[in-house]
C-alpha cells in the first residue's frame, strides 16, 4: 500500500475512514479543516491510505501542480499486487481517457476532443435545450397536476432528464439507450456502497454498450461529436485508439450529465431554502449566472473526486505528500474555505464577489472542457423554471432528503415538490 502521507501540523494526524455511504460533505469537511488544515490523511474503501486536498488555495496549487499527474502508472500499488483486482475504487485509476492521460498524451486527446467539441457545437444545442427545457416542465407540471397531493419529483421529470438527453444528442446516443446510460454511469462512477462485483458488471456493460453506440455512428455517421471524434479518429496523423475513443465517450457521458443533474437539483434546494435570494434574481438584481456559480461554490456537483498522484513527494500548504499517493480533489471542502469565502463561507448569497472563484470545473489543464454546456444548461433550466413556478418549493424538509450513497457525488437522490402554494 502507498505510504501514510506525513502528519499535518494543525491536526492529530489520525487519518479519517472514508465511509462509502457518503452523504451531505460539509459537516465532514469542516471537521476535517478543523483538525488537519488544508490537506488531510485519509483510509479510503478497501483500506488503502490516501490523502484528500479541501483548501481552496492548496487545492488550486494542487490542480495545477507541474509534478501531479492522473495516470495510474504513477500509483505503484496499483500494479505490484499491494492493491487486489478487486479494489471498489479500481475502476477510477483504470479508467483510459482524456481525463487519466497526462502531458503530451493529455494535450493531443483534449485537442482532438477540442475539435469537435467546440463552441459552435454548443450554441448548436442552445434551441434545442431550450425546447426541452419546456417539454419537460410541461412532464413537471402534469405529474405535479396528476398526483393526489400536487407532488412531483423534480429529479425525475426535469432535472436528470435535461442534461442526459442534452449529452446523448449531443453524443448521437439513440432514445433507447439513453435510460440504461444513466443507470449504468449512476452505478459505476456514483455509488460508492456497492461490492467490487456489481461494480465491474456495470462497467462491463457501460464498456460494451458505449461501444455499440460507436459502432452504429460509424456505421451511419451525423453531425454529432462520436462522429467527429470517430472521423478525427480516422483521418491522418494523431488520431484515438479505439479503448481512447470508448474512454473519452464514457466520460462525456457522465460528467455530460451527472454534474449538470446535481448543479441543478443542488441551485433549486438552495433557492427554496433561501428565498430572499431567489427574490433577487427574479427582481433582476442578480443573474442566473450568479445562482450557478454560488451553487458550485456552495454546493458543488462532486464532493471528493479520485484521483490524482505526486510523481515524487509534493508539499502542499506545509503537509508532504508522498509520491504514488492516490489523492481526492476536495471540491466541496474547498468551496466554503473562509481563508477565501469569509467567516460567512457557509451562507448561501449570489451577490458574494469571491463566488465566480470557485474550482467546481477544476483548475489547470484538465479544467472541465464540458464547462460552457453545463452552464447554458443550468442557466436555462434554472431561469425557465422559476419563471414559471416562482412558487415552487419543497414538499419535504431537506434533512429528509435521501442522499446519495456516495462519497464522490454531491446531491439527493429524489426531489419532491409542490409548484404552487398550498
Amino acid at each position: 500500500m502507498s505510504s501514510p502521507i506525513s502528519p499535518v501540523p494543525q491536526g492529530s494526524g489520525t487519518p479519517h475512514v472514508i465511509d462509502p455511504l457518503g452523504g451531505c460533505p460539509h459537516a465532514l469537511n469542516a471537521r476535517l479543516r478543523a483538525e488537519h488544515g488544508a490537506v488531510a490523511e485519509v483510509v479510503l474503501p478497501g483500506e488503502v491510505r490516501g490523502a484528500v486536498v479541501l483548501g481552496h488555495e492548496a487545492l488550486k496549487e494542487f490542480l495545477a501542480h507541474p509534478e501531479v499527474g492522473k495516470n495510474a502508472r504513477h500509483f505503484p500499488a496499483l500494479h505490484d499486487g499491494t492493491i487486489p483486482a478487486d479494489w471498489p475504487l479500481r475502476v477510477f485509476a483504470d479508467a483510459q481517457g482524456m481525463h487519466t492521460a497526462d502531458e503530451a498524451d493529455h494535450r493531443r486527446l483534449r485537442g482532438l476532443v477540442g475539435k469537435a467539441f467546440t463552441i459552435r457545437q454548443v450554441e448548436r444545442l442552445r434551441p434545442r435545450i431550450e425546447a426541452l427545457t419546456t417539454e419537460l416542465l410541461d412532464d413537471l407540471g402534469r405529474a405535479a397536476a396528476d398526483s393526489a397531493d400536487g407532488i412531483a419529483d423534480l429529479y425525475t421529470h426535469f432535472a436528470l432528464p435535461l442534461p442526459m438527453n442534452v449529452i446523448c444528442e449531443l453524443l448521437g446516443v439513440d432514445p433507447e439507450h439513453r435510460s440504461r446510460l444513466h443507470q449504468l454511469t449512476n452505478t459505476v462512477v456514483v455509488a460508492t456502497d456497492i461490492s467490487p462485483a456489481e461494480k465491474m458488471a456495470a462497467l462491463r456493460e457501460l464498456m460494451a454498450l458505449t461501444s455499440t453506440i460507436a459502432a452504429a455512428r460509424a456505421e451511419n455517421p451525423g453531425e454529432d461529436l462520436t462522429s467527429a471524434l470517430i472521423a478525427a479518429r480516422e483521418g491522418d496523423g494523431d488520431r484515438l485508439s479505439e479503448i481512447e475513443l470508448i474512454g473519452t465517450m464514457r466520460l462525456m457521458l457522465v460528467a455530460g450529465h451527472e454534474t449538470t443533474l446535481n448543479l441543478v437539483v443542488n441551485a433549486v434546494r438552495a433557492l427554496c431554502a433561501h428565498r430572499d435570494q431567489l427574490a433577487l434574481v427574479l427582481d433582476s438584481k442578480a443573474t442566473w449566472s450568479d445562482v450557478v456559480d454560488e451553487t458550485l461554490r456552495w454546493d458543488t456537483p462532486v464532493s471528493w473526486f479520485p484521483f490524482r498522484y505526486p510523481t515524487r513527494d509534493v508539499t502542499v500548504d506545509g503537509t508532504v505528500i508522498p509520491q504514488g499517493t492516490p489523492v481526492l480533489a476536495g471540491y466541496s471542502a474547498a468551496g466554503r474555505d473562509e481563508a477565501l469565502h469569509g467567516p460567512d463561507a457557509d451562507r448561501f448569497d449570489i451577490t458574494r464577489p469571491t463566488a465566480a472563484r470557485h474550482l467546481a470545473f477544476g483548475h489547470g489543464a484538465h479544467y472541465c472542457i464540458g464547462a460552457p454546456l453545463a452552464r447554458l444548461e443550468a442557466t436555462t433550466a434554472l431561469e425557465r423554471l422559476f419563471t414559471r413556478f416562482p412558487d415552487l418549493d419543497l414538499a419535504v424538509p431537506e434533512a429528509e432528503l435521501p442522499y446519495q450513497r456516495s462519497f464522490i457525488s454531491n446531491n439527493v437522490r429524489s426531489l419532491p415538490v409542490r409548484l404552487a402554494r398550498r
